[in-house]
């Protein structure tokens, strides 16, 4: 029998987050991030980097480059909604117990206003208790501009099931 700190018990996302995090000069930090944005290949067209890690939150910034910007010289809709969702992949996979599985299965995005400078997402995921066999949970995303002001907000729907 396994105890809950057994770190089978841990989330895999987590336990490499914490061993990555404590390297100087934010070095785990990119490291993880890089390695996390393997996972979808997506992931790697937005210079982000996921600053914090624990179950329930999780935090990630997308710094303002010329590769993320529309015509309007404005933050790309298409790059805050992956963002959105590297930051809810990080959270489902930090979140999840190892005994169960998650997919996206939908999400609804709202433009609130310009997006200009490092973008902040923050990601947020509370399990209900106990976690049935199939359910649907909503993962709300909050991305912030430099000065705090809300500027983009997505709800993505995960489905979650025991693993076989």
């Amino acid at each position: 029998m396994s105890s809950a700190t057994d770190a089978t018990d841990v989330p895999r996302l987590l336990r490499y987050f914490r061993m990555l995090e404590p390297l100087p000069l934010g070095l785990g930090k990119r490291i993880f991030s890089e390695g996390f944005k393997l996972a979808a290949p997506y992931f790697r067209t937005i210079p982000a980097v996921v600053d914090s890690v624990r179950p329930g939150e999780v935090r990630v910034h997308m710094d303002d480059r010329r590769r993320v910007r529309n015509h309007l010289g404005t933050v790309h809709a298409i790059a805050l909604c992956n963002l959105a969702e590297l930051a809810m992949g990080a959270v489902a996979e930090a979140t999840i117990p190892v005994s169960h599985r998650w997919i996206p299965k939908s999400m609804q995005t709202e433009y609130l206003a310009k997006a200009k400078g490092r973008m902040q997402a923050t990601a947020t995921l509370d399990l209900p208790s106990p976690l049935g066999d199939k359910q649907g949970i909503e993962v709300p995303v909050r991305v912030t501009d430099p000065s705090g002001k809300e500027v983009f907000v997505a709800r993505i729907q995960i489905w979650v099931t025991p693993k076989r």
